[in-house]
């Protein structure tokens, strides 16, 4: 494993952890050579599906893409980096269970909404105004209604 520090390539590995559901390997390394510390994660290489943007173009599914956006959302709100990993685990394994070749964008998108529902109401509406592209005020405070009467119950 080469060192995101100093490119070196020799690291040892100081500690090993699977995750509560064992699908995935955590992995603390050293640097041999600067001694810095940095995270891995490995986890099975199962096919994702293509996803079929809005101009019917196809892309492959993109995980870092994906932590991009869910990160955008949650900037400044109090997320930990391990609740963004799992709710990208929650949606991975949505489009896995799905069984299709492709899915998309849209669906996509509805999966991320779901995942950020759970994550923080916050991030949730400011997701859904870029995503559902919200024409006005009304649009705005008609999901905030939705928002705020879930979590009343």
């Amino acid at each position: 494993m080469k060192c995101p520090f100093c490119n070196a390539i020799g690291t040892a590995v100081v500690d090993t952890r699977p995750n509560e559901e064992g699908d995935v390997v955590r992995r603390r390394r050293r640097c041999m050579a600067c001694g810095k510390r940095f995270t891995t994660y490995e986890r099975a290489d199962l096919r994702l599906p293509l996803v079929i943007k809005r101009n019917s173009g196809r892309v492959s599914f993109n995980r870092e893409k994906l932590r991009a956006s869910l990160q955008l959302a949650l900037r400044k709100r109090p997320v930990t980096t391990e609740a963004v990993e799992h709710a990208i685990e929650r949606i991975e394994e949505d489009l896995l269970a799905m069984g299709e070749r492709e899915i998309s964008s849209q669906q996509l998108g509805e999966l991320v909404m779901a995942q950020l529902r759970l994550l923080d109401k916050v991030a949730y509406i400011r997701f859904a105004s870029v995503y559902r592209n919200f024409e006005d005020v009304d649009a705005f405070s008609r999901v905030i209604r939705e928002v705020s009467r879930r979590e009343r119950q």
